[in-house]
C-alpha cells in the first residue's frame, strides 16, 4: 500500500498553514488574483479555504467566497475533489465557479456529477500588464474628456452606468436584474475598491474600477462606456490612465475579457496588456 496516497486528503486550513498557502498563491498570482484576494479576506464569516494535503505538501487549493468557488489546482487536472463537497453543496448554494479554464472545467465536471447543472459558461482571455501603458493612449478620446475620481454627487449617474454594465456584461442570461443588489454592490465598490470615471461635457459617460486586490496585483473590472459615446477612444484613455496610476503605486495589473468581445480585447492590447491564460466562469441557476 502506498503510504503517501493514504495521507492525501483535503482539509480546511488553520492559521499555521496560512503562510504556506500564501506562498502557493504568490507563485501563481498572475493567474489567480481573484482567488488570492478572497484568501486575504478569508476571515470573514461563512467563507472557507481548503488545501489538498499530500504528506505535508500542499498541492491544490479550493476557496469558497460567498456563493462562488475558486479552484487553484496548480495545473494538475487530476486533482481529486474533496469527499465532503457533496455535503457542503447540500448546505451552501453555489452560484458560480471561476478560475483558469482547465482547472475550472475540472471542478465544473465534478460538480455536475454531484447534480449541479451548469446553466451558462463563459470563456475569457486572462490578460496582464507589467509595464506602463503605451503613452499614446493617454491622449486618446475627444477634447475636454476628464478622467477623475467620483464624488458623492456622482452616485446616481454611476448607478446608471453600473446598472447598464451589469445587464450587458455580468448577469447570466437566466438572471433578472436586481436594482437594490446593484446599488449595494456599487456602494461596496466605491468604499473598498479603486474607481475612476470618464467625464465628458459635465456628464459621466464611463467608469472603471478594481474588482480584486491581491498581494502585488490589482484586477481591473467594471469597464463600461455609455453606448452613445463608444468609438471615441474613451475606454482606451480611461483604462490607460487608470492602469498608469496603479502602476505608479507599484501594482501589477490583471483582467479577464470575454473572448467574443473583440473590441475590448483590441483596446487592452493597444494599452499593452498581453494574454496570459484562458479563464472560465460557469454559472448555476439560483
Amino acid at each position: 500500500m502506498n503510504k503517501t496516497a493514504g495521507r492525501r486528503r483535503w482539509r480546511r486550513i488553520g492559521d499555521r498553514e496560512a503562510p504556506a498557502v500564501e506562498s502557493i498563491l504568490r507563485n501563481r498570482e498572475k493567474f489567480c488574483v481573484g482567488a488570492s484576494s478572497r484568501f486575504l479576506r478569508r476571515g470573514e464569516r461563512g467563507n472557507h479555504v481548503w488545501v489538498l494535503d499530500e504528506a505535508g505538501h500542499f498541492n491544490a487549493l479550493l476557496i469558497h467566497w460567498k456563493q462562488s468557488l475558486f479552484p487553484v489546482f496548480n495545473g494538475n487536472l487530476n486533482t481529486p475533489l474533496p469527499k465532503f463537497l457533496s455535503r457542503f453543496l447540500f448546505k451552501v448554494h453555489i452560484h458560480s465557479i471561476q478560475g483558469l479554464a482547465q482547472e475550472e472545467f475540472s471542478l465544473e465536471q465534478g460538480m455536475s456529477a454531484l447534480g449541479y447543472d451548469i446553466n451558462e459558461s463563459l470563456d475569457y482571455d486572462l490578460m496582464a500588464l507589467d509595464n506602463p501603458p503605451e503613452r499614446e493612449n493617454l491622449s486618446a478620446g475627444p477634447p475636454g474628456l476628464i478622467i477623475r475620481a467620483p464624488d458623492i454627487t456622482d452616485m446616481d449617474a454611476l448607478f446608471e452606468l453600473q446598472s447598464a454594465y451589469d445587464r450587458e456584461e455580468v448577469l447570466p442570461a437566466f438572471s433578472q436584474f436586481n436594482p437594490a443588489a446593484c446599488r449595494l454592490n456599487l456602494e461596496q465598490i466605491v468604499k473598498h475598491e479603486r474607481i475612476m470615471t470618464a467625464d465628458y461635457g459635465g456628464r459621466l459617460v464611463g467608469k472603471i474600477n478594481t474588482s480584486a486586490v491581491s498581494f502585488t496585483r490589482c484586477q481591473i473590472g467594471g469597464v463600461y462606456v455609455h453606448p452613445d459615446f463608444r468609438g471615441l477612444g474613451i475606454a482606451r484613455r480611461m483604462c490607460a490612465e487608470f492602469s498608469l496610476n496603479l502602476f505608479k503605486q507599484g501594482w501589477g495589473i490583471s483582467l479577464f475579457v470575454k473572448k467574443r468581445n473583440t473590441a475590448a480585447r483590441r483596446v487592452y492590447s493597444r494599452i499593452g496588456f498581453r494574454s496570459a491564460a484562458d479563464y472560465r466562469i460557469a454559472y448555476f441557476r439560483d
